[in-house]
């Protein structure tokens, strides 16, 4: 098994030799649609070839935060051209190739429907929401600068953290492992504190100020 994970990662690291940021640039595009592919093992190999000299650090986080964002486009204009009962059909008959239920979707989508606009950004720093949180953007006809606004600043972070885990840790294949585990819960944390802040102030705006009482 050792064998067999080292062959995989030498291949990725050989992949990133020849294509560069392109490579980076189009996996990621990839994962941010509905194909499978982990984004952590596509960013951390990549920026640890940065750490050898053979790419930029830099680089590497500005290609995987705008293939994220071309991926998350292709998503949204999906969306927003098949409408969401094409969609549901298509995960009826092909969920299970792209390792989405209609349940997990429609979790998804409740979570999209409470929170608004805020989720496309908290959306891509969780697991399981980070490829498909565009889908109910596009459902939603989310405005096209917002959309791209958030998108892109949730998909910097994300690919920062994966970026520097792979630079100072990606050599020892244990502490990579370990510190994307951290700093996943970590993220994961950040993000929730970010969506009890919104909905406090979206109460707090619902409400509105405080009339002074008067006295007597």
């Amino acid at each position: 098994m050792e064998k067999w994970i080292y062959e995989i990662l030498g291949n990725i690291l050989l992949f990133f030799e020849k294509t560069s940021y392109f490579g980076v640039f189009f996996l990621m595009a990839l994962e941010s649609t509905l194909i499978p592919i982990p984004s952590e093992i596509i960013v951390p190999p990549a920026a640890y070839l940065a750490s050898k000299g053979k790419l930029n650090l830099f680089g590497v986080i500005l290609a995987g935060t705008f293939g994220s964002l071309v991926g998350a486009l292709f998503n949204y204009y999906l969306a927003l051209k098949f409408g969401r009962p094409a969609f549901l059909r298509f995960i009826k008959r092909y969920g299970k190739y792209v390792l989405l239920t209609e349940a997990s979707f429609l979790k998804m989508e409740n979570f999209w429907n409470n929170h608004g606009h805020i989720s496309t950004f908290v959306g891509r720093l969780l697991p399981g929401l980070r490829h498909v949180i565009s889908i109910p953007a596009g459902f939603a006809r989310m405005a096209l600068g917002l959309f791209c606004f958030y998108t892109t600043f949730g998909a910097f972070i994300w690919c920062t953290f994966l970026a520097l885990c792979g630079y100072y840790f990606g050599k020892n294949e244990a502490l990579l492992k370990e510190y994307l585990h951290k700093g996943s819960l970590g993220i994961a944390l950040f993000a929730f504190i970010i969506i009890g802040l919104y909905v406090w102030v979206k109460l707090k705006i619902k409400r509105g100020p405080k009339r002074p009482q008067k006295i007597g």
